[in-house]
């Protein structure tokens, strides 16, 4: 099998690495979590829909992949969990790996998906990075535990971000302001003042700064926003009752 068309298949310049975004289109859900007459690629258990229609679409995500992939129960938090031991969904927002054939995975559905890899191809990892998760670190937990597991302080990381709300539809209060300035000092560049103390935040620029406080200089993709998109892209902002994407990355056993 290969992927749907529509999915997004990250061009990772590193030998052996594998990643893979999901869009709406390619399963089997109905209503809010379709596509339009065409059945929708919901991935996510908690979302409301069927679950046997969220297994079904599983197992043809499953097909293209060289295993299960290691999901996690996602709270908007900032801690990072090794793949390779994850058994039952750990309560956890990133996850790293640095074993052939082990598949690492986040859902969103708004949020940013961060896909991150060893430019030599020795481990990856992908994180989960909304307002919350920025504000208290993912991406830099991210980063720092995949060079650990490569024992590896000084390793060159490629980066790419998925799909994600897009500045112009993500109003905020002051306090996610404040939240941000604290973890990343030049935040204030990434929010623009809508008036009465609101703000709209760009979430993939402050993904981006995330990512260069610990030396992440090659950065791609960024440039689908979920909630302008509505035929490609779920959004929890726009719709509320909605599916999720999977955005997933693994080092090819057979490479």
């Amino acid at each position: 099998m290969t992927p749907h068309p529509d999915w997004i298949v990250p061009a990772l310049p590193v030998p052996g690495v594998r990643a893979l975004i999901t869009t709406r289109a390619g399963g089997v859900s109905r209503g809010p979590w379709g596509a339009g007459e065409d059945g929708g690629m919901n991935l996510g258990m908690g979302s409301g829909d069927r679950p046997e229609d969220v297994q079904a679409n599983r197992a043809r995500l499953r097909a293209l992949l060289p295993a299960e992939p290691r999901w996690l129960r996602q709270v908007h938090g900032a801690a990072v969990v090794d793949a390779e031991r994850v058994l039952q969904p750990p309560e956890a927002d990133a996850a790293v790996c640095a074993t052939p054939g082990v598949v690492c995975v986040v859902l969103v559905a708004d949020c940013v998906p961060v896909i991150l890899a060893d430019a030599a191809g020795r481990g990856v990892a992908v994180a989960h990075a909304g307002w919350r998760g920025l504000a208290t670190g993912v991406i830099q937990n991210a980063v720092q535990a995949l060079r650990r597991r490569l024992r590896d302080p000084a390793a060159r990381l490629y980066a790419f971000l998925g799909p994600a709300i897009g500045q112009q539809h993500f109003e905020v209060g002051e306090e996610v302001l404040r939240a941000m300035r604290h973890r990343l000092p030049g935040a204030g560049d990434a929010f623009e003042s809508c008036g009465g103390h609101k703000y709209r935040a760009d979430l993939v620029q402050l993904a981006r700064m995330a990512l260069a406080q610990v030396n992440v200089d090659w950065i791609a993709g960024g440039q689908w926003c979920t909630y302008s998109d509505r035929h490609r892209f779920y959004s929890y902002r726009r719709d509320r009752i909605t599916g999720r994407h999977a955005a997933l990355v693994w080092i090819d056993p057979s490479a």
